[in-house]
């Protein structure tokens, strides 16, 4: 079991957003006789799948959801049609972003030119 700095350093995040992700539910906890939280290890890789489905614009109601399916590599005949529409409006934020990165690398291009 590790302690919860010892996540916030793995995942490269906050120790508030740890906290902040026990409380959503979308972490697991145990506690000492004193009140530490200890975590198990793959806690680190959990909170950093965490991290890029916030990232990706989905709420945590929403990765509460598709953590188990996401994790198993899996996803049963319920779960199946919100994977998929997650998949596809993650793409479409790709897509956005690879033709703002586009635009900006034209910027960057015809500024060096110009120079």
């Amino acid at each position: 079991m590790i302690r919860i700095g010892q996540v916030a350093r793995g995942a490269g995040v906050s120790v508030r957003a740890v906290r902040y992700y026990e409380q959503q539910g979308l972490l697991d906890v145990d506690r000492t006789p004193s009140g530490q939280r200890r975590y198990r290890p793959d806690a680190i890789e959990r909170v950093r799948l965490v991290r890029q489905m916030y990232a990706a614009g989905m709420t945590s109601r929403t990765i509460a959801t598709l953590l188990p399916p996401v994790e198993l590599n899996h996803a049963d005949p319920d779960q199946h049609s919100l994977v998929r529409a997650e998949r596809d409006r993650t793409r479409a934020r790709i897509d956005d972003l690879q033709a703002l990165l586009s635009r900006l690398d034209h910027v960057i291009v015809s500024s060096h030119t110009r120079a």
